[in-house]
């Protein structure tokens, strides 16, 4: 017998029938003997819905009502996913996130979960229910109901998992795994048994969306086991975990893509001490996230430097380097809408010399200009041009022997067809 943590994403619950899908999956681990905890999202696009009404009647609502408004969407999937659950003949017992213990900072739209008490759902599951908690969502100390940011039911289900001591959180969606890159993009991409920590939440940084790395960033701290799998299919997905660093591993793991940021260069600033740090923190105090910076070597006393930032800051970076300008004695500046982000990550690069000359000689080779370049121990990241992503991902893909034999066939069936092709073949 064994304690799950079940996560749930809005695809797996967007409708009656696949809520019906989910209650049935959960009273199948339940007859095997298990401990069951569900976390489930909002509803198909719920979140989305709510944010459009929040904007129909006031373009800047408060932080605090928004995450009143926003924490419903998961109530309604839990309730619902609870009462199928009661429907079938068993117990079933949901629980908001305050009700659930879980216990965040005052940061609304992005709190940081702080604790986790559980004492409701161990004294539930004690007697036999099938507890379901509403992910994304936690209470302050003060009462205040706050959300966790995208994402943010991952974290839930690993919090809950390490609070109750589970032994496995199945994270469940429209994917049956890990794989080494996008098969969208990279249709030889091969899906991963398991893959450590710290190699899936550089991909999961790098633009990797099948896990939210701060859930990742959760299970590495405290060491749950992350089995990432198909909310549609009985096969095993991917086993996140500690891997045995004595073990031999593969010199790149995966290959991850991101065309969500753009890139900013301001032209001729002055070439003295302090410019740089005059830029970036004024961008910072303006929670403008930086990924990406290159400074060129200076000229003339005048430098030109480029950052990256998500395309959703867009409007708050351009109104800080406006402003800046004139401080730093820049000339200009320009913003490039049409890059992506390559990355190859794998922990084994750290003891492999030569990584970076030959993602270098086979992007040359295949004519992939190279616009940034930012490198860790285990991974380096390259901007190129947006209309080059998918060659490079293809050919860095190839080029480290990711590729599989076949080539990945996205399904045409709805989850409702494969999870009734499921059942008649059971």
């Amino acid at each position: 017998m064994a304690l799950i943590v079940a996560k749930f994403g809005g695809t797996s619950v967007a409708s009656p029938e696949r809520i019906q899908n989910v209650a049935k999956r959960l009273i199948a681990m339940k007859n095997e003997g298990n401990d069951v905890v569900a976390v489930v999202s909002a509803m198909g696009k719920t979140t989305d819905e709510l944010v459009g009404l929040a904007n129909a009647l006031n373009e800047h609502p408060s932080p605090r009502e928004m995450d009143m408004l926003l924490s419903t969407g998961e109530q309604v999937s839990m309730s619902l996913l609870a009462m199928a659950i009661n429907a079938r003949g068993y117990r079933a017992a949901s629980f908001t996130g305050w009700q659930a213990g879980i216990v965040t900072d005052s940061t609304f739209s992005s709190a940081k979960i702080q604790e986790v008490t559980a004492e409701r759902i161990k004294a539930k599951l004690a007697d036999g229910a099938i507890v379901v908690v509403a992910g994304f969502q936690g209470l302050t100390e003060d009462g205040e109901i706050t959300t966790l940011g995208r994402g943010g039911s991952d974290t839930t289900a690993v919090a809950l998992a390490w609070g109750i001591d589970a032994d496995v959180c199945e994270i469940y969606s429209d994917v049956d795994g890990v794989y080494t890159a996008d098969p969208r993009v990279v249709p030889r991409a091969r899906k991963l048994d398991v893959i450590s920590y710290d190699d899936m939440l550089e991909l999961s940084s790098a633009g990797s969306g099948v896990l939210q790395s701060r859930a990742v960033e959760l299970a590495r701290k405290f060491g749950v086991v992350i089995h990432s799998r198909s909310a549609f299919s009985d096969a095993p997905g991917t086993l996140v975990k500690e891997i045995d660093m004595f073990m031999e591993q593969a010199v790149v793991t995966g290959v991850a893509h991101d065309t969500s940021e753009i890139k900013f260069t301001i032209r001729d600033a002055d070439d003295v001490p302090g410019v740089a740090a005059q830029v970036f923190s004024a961008l910072a105090s303006g929670s403008v996230n930086v990924d990406m910076i290159i400074q060129n070597v200076g000229e003339n006393s005048h430098t030109d430097i480029s950052f990256t930032c998500p395309k959703g800051s867009k409007e708050e970076a351009e109104a800080i380097v406006k402003r800046i300008m004139p401080r730093i004695g820049g000339r200009d500046y320009v913003i490039d809408e049409n890059i992506a982000k390559v990355s190859l990550v794998g922990t084994g690069m750290k003891s492999s010399p030569g990584i970076a000359a030959k993602a270098f000689s086979v992007l040359a080779e295949n004519k992939v200009n190279i616009l940034m370049i930012s490198t860790s121990p285990i991974r380096l990241s390259i901007v190129v041009e947006g209309s080059q992503c998918q060659v490079a991902a293809r050919c860095l893909h190839e080029a480290f022997g990711l590729d599989s034999e076949s080539v990945f066939e996205e399904t045409a069936l709805s989850p409702e067809e494969i999870a009734a092709k499921m059942q008649k073949g059971r």
